[in-house]
């Protein structure tokens, strides 16, 4: 008989589901990425694991499904699912256990999912892998009745759809269907609503939260964003350096933090309820192989003392249902202040606009904007939200010259412009610049940080050899990066000095317009606190930001103006704190009512 059963009964809610006791995940030589984890989850319950990128979150979920990446390997501990030792299950038993007993949703359904595989499919072939006994009419009902519960249609229509033809949203949707389809005891999401917009975000995390509590699933959701993070969880786990750092009920977390680096985390988080002072967390996590004695957040926090450089301080209990490792935790509760609202920043209603755009409309195989007017004055920041679809990106990139199709005036600086790049003079195209979501693939990955910056010096100006180099790390430090990351290659950065890069590039050019698309999106609340906080900077210098963003906390932070997309029409327009504090448009009502905010409850 196998060691996973196919049919077992299901756990009540309060039942133990999952039961972690120091696991220990190592690299080679004995270097390890987690160290002594340990934690439960209960059936119905929504459990929290947030950090920064390299904290050991994603080591952790994968770990949880008895498998390491290359090059690393589970080397102790213990990992039970609903009474299953899942460590010691081999081959075909450990193979049935993923899908019967634990599911997991990745960050990125249009990686995961098999783009040549229809949708039925995928739902049919999971189900008659792991639960082969199923008769064919037993599959079908549970396939619609799992399409239904995760709000997706369930007729023969969709079933023969492809992976391409669904929205960001719909894909998500299928991925916790091919979780939920088996009736899991624990399911475990990595970032799984990260690029998505916030009404659909909105709807994927309601979706999880009511299936998790009638099915009686335990649920471990790991997460940068913290916003997102209060509106689901029951618990929260914060890891730092491989370890946990703190264990605590959800209101308990936000109101009353006890470690430095939780407190530092949630300082750095954009509100869309209010303007706050975001403070960046100073430094950067070690990462495996060079954590220091003591304390591993000692040499970034604020509060350590001569002791936390040398003992390194164990998981205990500060309260009920509140855990710490801290020599010195914090017992007050958080005050984050909010900022006075900057109104225009200085900017002058009375200026010619920087740029015009009369009438802009955008066609591909449909039409995606539609009559869409506006202004930029010099200096302002004007945010576009609105929806996956609504036709931020596109009129983005109509204004960078790499659109397509597009129809319609646009002025900068008082002059004409092309809507195509190659049709704009020389001198003009380097004033403006683009920075795209995600640097890595913006950035040459076989050239180094200098060839990368220099070549738009030699392009544009004709500037080469010393002159080059002294340009190149002079925006270098501009951005708050040292002049020795020149000589490395993207690889070799954090994803936050990834973007800075690729701010640089475009600073390099003497820009008056930066076109940022979604560029904080995929960073951490701290590494995104630092990138809006030399943005703000830049404003300050005189730059003018165009921001496309679907987050309504960022927008909050650092836009002057907003103006709201909806299927390629303007529906909204004003003050950033006016358009956000009496919303005119029943849309963007709709977009704030789905904004995550850690102002209030669920």
């Amino acid at each position: 008989m196998n060691a996973v059963a196919e049919i077992e009964p299901r756990l009540q809610t309060g039942a133990q589901v999952l039961q972690v006791s120091d696991l220990r995940v190592e690299l080679s030589a004995q270097v390890d990425v987690l160290s002594g984890v340990s934690f439960t989850v209960a059936a119905g319950e929504i459990l929290g694991l947030v950090g920064e990128s390299g904290s050991g979150k994603t080591t952790l979920a994968t770990a949880l499904l008895a498998h390491a990446r290359r090059g690393a390997r589970i080397v102790g501990g213990r990992v039970e699912v609903a009474g299953q030792a899942l460590l010691e299950l081999r081959g075909e038993d450990l193979r049935r256990a993923r899908g019967s007993l634990i599911g997991y949703v990745a960050q990125d359904p249009a990686t995961a999912l098999n783009p040549a595989l229809r949708i039925g499919h995928l739902l049919r072939e999971t189900l008659e892998t792991h639960q082969h006994r199923l008769d064919r009419a037993t599959v079908r009902q549970r396939i619609g009745a799992t399409l239904r519960d995760v709000g997706l249609p369930d007729d023969e229509a969709f079933l023969r759809r492809f992976p391409h033809q669904l929205s960001g949203g719909q894909q998500q949707r299928v991925m916790l269907a091919l979780a939920f389809v088996l009736r899991p005891r624990l399911i475990v999401l990595d970032e799984p609503t990260t690029a998505l917009d916030v009404s659909t975000q909105a709807h994927i995390l309601q979706t999880l939260r009511r299936l998790c509590k009638s099915q009686g699933v335990a649920a471990v959701y790991v997460s940068h964003d913290l916003a997102v993070i209060k509106d689901l969880v029951d618990r929260v786990m914060v890891m730092y350096a491989g370890r946990l750092v703190e264990i605590a009920g959800r209101d308990t977390l936000f109101a009353r933090p006890a470690h430095p680096y939780t407190r530092g985390l949630l300082a750095a988080i954009p509100d869309v309820a209010e303007r706050r002072d975001l403070q960046a967390i100073a430094g950067h996590a070690p990462a495996p192989g060079q954590r220091p004695s003591g304390c591993a957040f000692a040499p970034r926090c604020a509060w350590s003392r001569a002791e936390c450089t040398t003992t390194e301080p164990a998981l205990h209990d500060l309260t009920v249902g509140q855990a710490v490792a801290c020599l010195n935790p914090h017992r007050e509760p958080l005050q984050l202040l909010a900022q006075v609202p900057l109104g225009q920043r200085g900017v002058r209603t009375e200026q010619e606009s920087l740029l015009e755009i009369e009438r802009l409309n955008v066609a591909y195989d449909r039409q995606v904007l539609f009559d869409v007017s506006l202004q930029l004055l010099p200096g302002e920041c004007l945010a576009l939200v609105g929806e996956s679809g609504s036709g931020k990106t596109s009129l983005a990139r109509a204004v960078a010259g790499l659109g397509e199709n597009a129809e319609g005036g646009l002025r900068f600086a008082g002059q004409a412009l092309s809507l195509e790049a190659r049709g704009r003079e020389k001198a003009l195209r380097h004033r403006i610049q683009y920075i795209f979501q995600n640097p890595y693939r913006a950035l040459n990955p076989r050239q180094t940080v200098y060839q990368i910056l220099s070549a738009p010096l030699e392009h544009f100006f004709g500037i080469k050899g010393n002159q080059a180099r002294e340009r190149v790390e002079a925006v270098l430090g501009r951005v708050s990066l040292s002049a020795s990351v020149a000589q490395l290659y993207p690889h070799g950065l954090s994803g936050g000095e990834r973007q800075r890069v690729a701010i640089a590039r475009a600073l390099v050019c003497e820009p008056a317009l930066l076109i940022c698309d979604e560029v904080t999106s995929a960073l951490d609340v701290s590494v995104q606190a630092s990138i809006l906080a030399l943005l703000r900077q830049l404003q300050q210098e005189g730059l003018t930001l165009l921001f496309v963003t679907h987050d309504l906390g960022v927008v909050r932070a650092i836009a002057d103006r907003v103006l709201v997309l909806k299927q390629g029409r303007v529906v909204e327009q004003g003050a950033v704190d006016e358009v956000l504090d009496r919303p005119q448009a029943p849309y963007t009502r709709s977009l704030l009512e789905h904004s995550p905010t850690l102002v209030g409850g669920r």
